[in-house]
């Protein structure tokens, strides 16, 4: 498996969805450091503005920032992944939780990471999600239960699905209007496909991971370590 940057932020969190390599940068958000502490991890990189924590941790690997910036705590620690050379992320702790804003925000990280060439994955207690730009994904015929689409950004043109109980060809998705809420597998291979924009997907965390086909191109970043 690709070499992968785990975060590990604030939110609520049960278990590993994959376990982690040797191989694997394991960023600690803010708060998430309960989480890596829980689980028996040492973090490579420690980071945020620490208002969860209520400290500023000590040792090294860790980076303060102050809590009046523009980037969340999730946002800085994709930023630092990128900067490694890291193109595959797993975000724990984004998407459950008391803080809605936080799991909208980390929504538009995943674009943030499409945007990037990279694949981000939220991984929540139920549901994974993930975003999805200028390509394709494929789910095997074994996933069951319920696949969302949306766009995020500017229309999704060219939106195809294929292997699900509601297809699409060659489609116009928009921010303003939910077409792709609450699709269904159906036992035969799904793709989705997206010809120009993004979308944001959301699924069963039981179904696992899809196969992704992607072509974008990436950007320099900044990080503090």
């Amino acid at each position: 498996m690709e070499k992968t940057c785990v975060i590990f932020c604030a939110g609520d969190f049960d278990k590993l969805a994959v376990p982690i390599s040797s191989s694997d940068l394991i960023i600690a958000a803010d708060g998430g450091l309960l989480h890596t502490g829980a689980l028996g991890l040492r973090p490579h990189v420690i980071l945020g503005d620490f208002d969860s924590l209520g400290e500023i941790p000590r040792g090294a690997g860790v980076c303060a920032y102050p809590v009046m910036k523009d980037d969340t705590d999730a946002m800085l620690a994709v930023r630092c992944g990128l900067t490694k050379g890291f193109r595959r992320f797993l975000i724990y702790g984004g998407l459950d939780g008391p803080r809605l804003d936080h799991a909208l925000a980390n929504f538009q990280t995943l674009v943030y990471l499409a945007e990037h060439d990279a694949q981000g994955i939220l991984v929540g207690k139920k549901y994974f999600s993930t975003a999805l730009r200028n390509g394709s994904l494929v789910f095997p015929s074994s996933a069951d239960g319920i696949l969302s689409i949306f766009c995020m950004g500017s229309p999704a043109q060219g939106v195809t699905l294929e292997g699900l109980l509601y297809p699409l060809t060659e489609a116009t998705l928009t921010a303003g209007y939910p077409l792709g809420v609450s699709n269904h597998f159906t036992g035969k291979a799904a793709h989705v496909q997206v010809r120009q924009g993004n979308l944001l997907l959301l699924w069963d965390r039981e179904n696992g991971f899809p196969d992704f086909q992607k072509n974008n191109q990436s950007e320099g970043v900044d990080c503090c370590i």
